[in-house]
């Protein structure tokens, strides 16, 4: 299949699940299987969802195991975009190119790896083999046996109360918009006539291209960039700042940027892609760069420059539910719409666009549309990872943030080249760096960057929630010798801080008195 039938493919079913192998076949069963009729709606729901990702899924069946009669519309595939577009199929081929980038450094621990090959084939067919196995997690049957009424076509309000679906209609208490939202298509001269490919069509792909060129320096561009790089492809990578993931901690977007670099990743910062032209089945990327022309000739184009949220023709003006085209739907603090009977989260309503992100608001969603609660969106602790190797998680603050909010920090950072598991582990490139309140030790953010950075973001991520603080972490004791050690590292870097000249002087003093 070429990327020109891919993007004709695109406008009518943007995840259409190809190719149609056992695999896809035994997905789609699960997600959206042929022989499934759409029950008889109910007399009324306590709570209409729309929209079958992660917090559409999460508030569905949270509220039917509370006893509610739910009813969940789904347009196109169970899962959305996590299980058939997104994090399962990308950290799968992730995890295929964290297995050659083993072998091609094989030789500086001692191994001669040999004659390794990739199979871009296999590789494909082992992620399409992963997302059938999960698949049933997500599955109409699933949710159908806990108690939901799933309906699979497009629903759109229709009053302030009903819902038009399939030419039946859903009579809701409350409803809940999780649609999710899409790749951002950007408007470059010729890119949809030469075809070009998004995450809702990468994942497609049954030969590898060995020319890609990615536009989008954010984490899918860079995520797929180094996977594509390591399985074997030329990759160079367009992006408009300065440098790549220039929304991360400056100093670990360096060393990613660098890996990337020495990977053989080209990087085409600071640029812009002006005109895509045909030669052929090769397309030739027309940019600019440094105030200068150049062109490039690819096999394929994979575009990853932002998303936008899935809005149209759900009927919002009908209900008095503000949104933007860009931003999504207007919700408070506690997800509520401009309709106090109707709810958003998820990718279409929330700026952490997280499967994790998702869930926890779904959550907050049930407790206050059922249980008059008042939890709040902007309580959460939210971390995220971005999955280069060595990779990039982060929670709470950033410096530049505290600087714009005027907040004053204290930064307390532990590089990996001092920490003897990741010397012995060959991954000294990162580091934990922790912010906290000036003059204290509450934490306020933290970057970590290493090989397992997402594992390891978890420690700092409960002690923020739990009021935690540097002083407490330093008491905890981090078995030797690993990473994580380097969390109570920066610990120790607080409490030393506290020996102040005068406290060491004081000491000091004590301490020869004691001689005597």
């Amino acid at each position: 299949m070429n990327t020109k039938e891919m993007v004709k493919m695109a406008e009518f079913s943007p995840i259409e699940a190809l190719p149609k192998d056992e695999n896809n076949l035994r997905r789609l069963s699960n997600a959206r299987p042929d022989n499934y009729q759409n029950p008889q709606p109910a007399a009324v729901y306590n709570m209409v969802v729309i929209g079958g990702g992660s917090a559409g899924l999460v508030t569905a069946i949270v509220a039917a195991g509370l006893g509610a009669k739910v009813a969940l519309i789904e347009k196109y595939l169970m899962g959305g975009d996590c299980l058939n577009v997104g994090c399962v199929p990308s950290k799968a081929i992730i995890r295929s190119a964290k297995t050659m980038g083993e072998i091609m450094a094989a030789q500086e621990f001692g191994i001669i790896s040999g004659g390794a090959q990739v199979n871009f084939g296999e590789v494909m067919t082992r992620i399409r083999r992963v997302q059938a196995q999960l698949s049933p997690n997500d599955s109409v049957w699933r949710y159908r046996d806990a108690g939901v009424d799933v309906f699979l076509g497009e629903g759109r309000f229709t009053g302030p109360d009903t819902i038009e679906m399939a030419g039946a209609t859903l009579k809701f208490k409350k409803a809940v918009i999780t649609t999710g939202s899409r790749p951002l298509h950007p408007e470059i001269p010729g890119l949809v006539e030469a075809g070009y490919l998004t995450n809702e069509t990468v994942f497609n792909l049954t030969e590898q291209p060995k020319r890609l060129a990615i536009v989008g320096g954010g984490p899918i561009g860079c995520e797929l960039a180094q996977a594509f790089r390591r399985l074997g492809s030329e990759v160079t990578l367009f992006h408009n700042a300065d440098h790549i993931l220039n929304r991360e901690d400056a100093d670990a977007a360096e060393i990613v940027q660098k890996v990337f670099l020495r990977e053989g990743i080209k990087l085409a910062l600071n640029s812009q892609v002006t005109q895509i032209t045909t030669q052929g089945d090769e397309k030739i990327v027309r940019f600019t760069m440094a105030k200068e022309e150049g062109t490039i000739t690819v096999d394929e184009i994979l575009v990853a420059t932002g998303r936008v949220p899935n809005i149209e023709n759900l009927g919002l003006e009908t209900v008095g539910v503000q949104s933007d085209a860009r931003k999504g739907i207007s919700v408070n603090d506690y997800l509520q719409t401009t309709n106090p009977n109707i709810y958003a989260a998820g990718d279409v309503a929330m700026a952490y666009k997280f499967t994790h992100a998702a869930n926890a608001a779904a959550r907050i969603v049930i407790q206050n549309a059922f249980f008059h609660g008042r939890k709040k969106l902007s309580d959460l602790k939210m971390p995220w990872c971005t999955y280069t190797d060595p990779e990039i998680a982060h929670v709470g603050l950033y410096d530049y943030d505290a600087k714009e909010k005027g907040i004053k920090i204290d930064t307390y950072t532990i590089y990996f080249d001092d920490n003897d598991r990741a010397v012995a582990d060959g991954e000294e490139n990162g580091f934990v760096k922790v912010h906290t309140l000036k003059g204290k030790d509450t934490i306020v953010g933290a970057t970590i960057v290493a090989r397992a950075a997402g594992d390891m973001i978890n420690e700092i991520t409960l002690a923020m929630v739990a009021g935690v603080g540097l002083k407490t972490i330093g008491n905890v004791i981090h078995p030797y010798p690993t990473q994580a050690e380097a969390i109570a590292r920066v610990a120790g870097l607080y409490t030393r801080s506290r020996l102040t000249p005068t406290v060491k002087w004081l000491f000091s003093g004590w301490m020869k008195f004691n001689r005597r």
